[in-house]
Parts: structure tokens; sequence; C-alpha cells
């Protein structure tokens, strides 16, 4: 099977044209055509059919559009190692979002400096789907907090930072013990389908409590501004900055201070791009070596 058969696919399939496809791989609309009705071909079924003026992917092309991207990344892979001392090809990562606009942006500037031949796909999603995505091979690697279950053999771990918990209330709410105002005040809670939710929900059943809950909700900044507007408290990590811009919150410390989120890198051991992961994680730990500071304009208060 040709390869160039295979990019003219998902470019199809992309763009949803084969006339778009045909420019962004610099062929003719009828040469792409002939490609795909070669892939066809090859696999046995039907993988494209016309919409109006669009192209849409039947069922079988949908059952190996994945496998076809990986298997594109891997060839791109094994012809830079081959032609090149130097690191390069494509490295896909996943991240949660509170580290995608906190963490992550300051390990890809050091990242870009040291290997500017490393193309990076980044996938924003959920602490648990991000962790599904590294096992199933969909993603090399993630930067996310800590599973709470056992993680497999199959993939490697590493904690890059460790964000303690803190009640975090508006400037107005009045008092410093954190577990008279949980007990107090209206509750807004992490979701319990992330990780860092569960850890909360387990730290309030250790403690007894049982906050006034208002609101469930997966979105640790949506929380924080809601918490500044005044519609309840709530536990959160502590992350990296930035907050959102003009919050005048305050943080709490919990009394147990050894509660907190690990955050890292998680990958798959057998990952053929595993020397641009360790690359990736090299520069992850010097950036969590130079913390940066949070502009004053956007600083809670304490």
């Amino acid at each position: 099977m040709d390869t160039r058969f295979l990019e003219a696919f998902v470019a199809v399939v992309d763009c949803g044209s084969i006339a778009e496809a045909a420019r962004r791989l610099n062929l003719t609309p009828a040469g792409v055509a002939q490609q795909i009705r070669a892939l066809e071909r090859d696999i046995g079924a039907e993988l494209v059919f016309r919409s109006g003026r669009t192209v849409r992917p039947t069922r079988a092309a949908a059952a190996i559009l994945d496998r076809a991207r990986g298997f594109l990344g891997d060839v791109r892979d094994l012809k830079s190692i081959a032609t090149s001392g130097a690191l390069s090809g494509e490295l896909r990562l996943g991240a949660v979002q509170t580290l995608l606009s906190g963490l992550v942006p300051d390990i890809l500037s050091a990242m870009v400096k040291a290997h500017p031949q490393i193309e990076m796909h980044i996938i924003r999603d959920g602490s648990i789907e991000v962790y599904q995505r590294v096992l199933s091979g969909d993603v090399d690697a993630a930067v996310t907090s800590e599973p709470n279950t056992a993680i497999p053999k199959s993939l490697a771990w590493h904690v890059l930072r460790e964000e303690p918990f803190v009640l975090v209330t508006a400037a107005s709410v009045p008092g410093r013990d954190a577990h008279a105002i949980l007990e107090r005040e209206p509750f807004i809670r992490l979701d319990r389908g992330v990780y860092a939710g569960r850890l909360i929900d387990n730290y309030l059943r250790k403690n007894g409590l049982r906050p006034r809950q208002l609101f469930e909700l997966d979105g640790i900044e949506a929380i924080a501004v809601m918490v500044d507007r005044g519609l309840g408290v709530a536990i959160l990590p502590d992350w990296a900055p930035p907050w959102p811009e003009g919050l005048t919150v305050r943080k709490l410390p919990l009394p147990d201070r050894s509660f907190a989120r690990r955050v890292g890198l998680l990958w798959r051991r057998d990952s053929l791009r595993i020397g641009l992961i360790h690359a990736f994680l090299e520069q992850a730990q010097r950036a969590v070596g130079r913390p940066r500071k949070a502009s004053p304009s956007h600083a809670t208060r304490r």
C-alpha cells in the first residue's frame, strides 16, 4: 500500500473536499481522486461519498481513520530518524485545561528552542479522557493529574509538580477556618468525574464534611470565577498561573497540608516516539524548575 494514498485519504476527510485536499497536497483534484480509488481497491471498501459539494467518510473510513493517522505519523518518525541524527518527528500530546494554560506553555517554549524539528500536536481533554488516550495510543504522552487508580505497567509516570488544595472564597467571606466556612457557605463542587474531583470528594468524606452543594461542574477556572462572583466557595488545586484575570478571591489553606494534586507526564513505555517523549520530559523538568511569577494584575488576594 502506497502511503501517498493514505495521505490523500486523510487530507480529503480533514478538508471535506477533494479540491481543498488537492490544494493542500499540491496535486490536481483528479490525481487525489485517483489515489482515493486506488486505496479503496487495496482496502476492498468504499471510503468516501459525495454529499452536495462536500465529501464525507463512509463507516469503513471512520473505522480506519485513527489507524491511518497513527501509521502516517510513525512513517514520518521513521524517515526522520533514518535521515537525521537530530530529534525530529511528530509528538502527540494530551493535556488537561488548567495545565494547558499554566504549565504547558513554558514547557513548549523550551521545546521549541531545544528541538525545533519536533512537531507538536496538542489535544485538550479531561484527566480521565487523556489517560484513556495514552492507554489506547491515541496520544503519545499527556500532561495531566495523577490517576487515583493503579497505573498499569505498560505506562510510565513522572511527577512534575504538586499543587496543594486550597479553599477558594470571595474576598467578602468572613473567617479563616476552612472547615467552618465549608459548613456555612454554599459549595461549588469540582466534577467527581475528574481525578481532582474524586480527591476532593474523598477529603470531604474523610473529614466528615457535608457542605451545602450549589453546583457541580468540570471546569476549575470557571469555578474560580463563580467563587469570585460570590456564588459560593470551592476546594481547588492551587494550579500554576495564570488564573482568570481580575479575580479577588482568597486562597485559604486546608488543615491537611499534604492534601495535594500531583501533576506530571504520563506515557506508554513501548511508544515508537520514546526519544521524543524523553526530550519533552527533560524540558518539562527544566521548565518546572524555573517557576514563572504571576503578573500583579492576575494575582489573587490571600
